[in-house]
C-alpha cells in the first residue's frame, strides 16, 4: 500500500493572509508542516497541494524547497486537487493534511496510519470525535474512497472542503474515529488569526528543540505560562 500525505495549502487565505510563509523559530509555517509530516516516517511520498493562480507562485516555490512534491489545481475545488496529487503520486491511500497545522504531530500520524493499514477502514479520522488540539487535524482515506468523491460528490461544500461526502454517506464507508487518551480538545493550536500566529509563536520561541515539539512538550508550555490559552481563546473556527 502506498500511503501519501497530501497538504493543501494556498497563499491566499482570508484571516491571515500569507500565513503559511510566516516564520515559526526561522523556518517558515509550510516548512514546518512538511518536516513534521515527513519525521512521521508513515508516508511513501509527501505532496503539497496548491492552486494555479499567481500568488500561490510563492508556495509551489516553497514546497518544491523543502523538498515535497507539488500539485496545481483549482483553487476553490479542492477536492480535484486531491484527486491531480493522488494520479501523480500514484497513491493507494491519502492522508489529508492542512498547511496552517505547523504542530501536527508526527507519532499521531504515524498512528492513523498503522490503524488504517489493518484494512478495515475506508476513513481513519481524528476529527469526528476530537481528543486532539484544533491544528493536529488529519484524515486518511483509501484511493476508491477518493474517486467516489471526485465521481459524486457535487456540492460546493463537499469540493471544497474535500471530505463531507464521507462523513454524510455514513452506510457506504468504514469510518474509524482515532481518539488520544486524553482530551485536549479545547487547546487550539492551528494559524488563520493574527492571535494565532502569536501563540503559535510564543511556543516555537519557548521550546528546547523547535524541530521536534511534542504534543506532551507543548501541553507543558501551556502548564508553565498560564496566561497562554487566553490569546486565542475566543477565536471562532471557521465553518464549513
Amino acid at each position: 500500500m502506498r500511503v501519501v500525505a497530501i497538504i493543501q495549502a494556498r497563499i491566499g487565505s482570508t484571516r491571515l493572509p500569507g500565513k503559511i510563509l510566516k516564520p515559526l523559530a526561522g523556518k517558515p509555517v509550510l516548512q514546518r508542516v512538511i518536516e513534521r509530516v515527513r519525521a512521521s516516517r508513515a508516508f511513501d511520498e509527501v505532496v503539497v497541494a496548491t492552486t494555479v493562480r499567481d500568488i500561490d507562485d510563492p508556495a509551489a516555490e516553497a514546497a518544491a524547497d523543502f523538498g515535497a512534491t507539488v500539485v496545481r489545481g483549482d483553487e476553490n475545488d479542492v477536492l480535484s486537487r486531491y484527486g491531480l496529487a493522488a494520479e501523480a503520486s500514484a497513491a493507494d491511500a491519502i492522508m489529508r493534511i492542512t498547511a496552517d497545522c505547523p504542530l501536527i504531530d508526527p507519532d499521531v500520524l504515524g498512528a492513523m496510519t498503522d490503524r488504517f493499514r489493518g484494512g478495515d477502514a475506508d476513513l481513519v479520522s481524528n476529527c469526528l470525535r476530537r481528543t486532539f488540539p484544533r491544528g493536529l487535524d488529519a484524515e486518511l482515506f483509501s484511493r476508491s474512497a477518493l474517486d467516489i468523491m471526485l465521481t459524486e460528490a457535487a456540492t460546493p461544500a463537499e469540493r471544497e472542503h474535500v471530505t463531507p461526502f464521507l462523513y454524510t454517506n455514513p452506510d457506504r464507508f468504514r469510518i474509524v474515529s482515532h481518539e488520544g487518551p486524553e482530551d485536549f480538545s479545547d487547546y487550539r493550536l492551528t494559524l488563520d488569526t493574527p492571535e494565532d500566529f502569536e501563540l503559535l509563536d510564543r511556543i516555537f520561541a519557548a521550546a528546547s528543540d523547535p524541530d521536534t515539539l511534542a504534543l506532551a512538550d507543548v501541553i507543558a508550555l501551556f502548564e508553565t505560562h498560564l496566561d497562554w490559552r487566553s490569546i486565542n481563546a475566543h477565536v471562532e473556527q471557521q465553518k464549513i
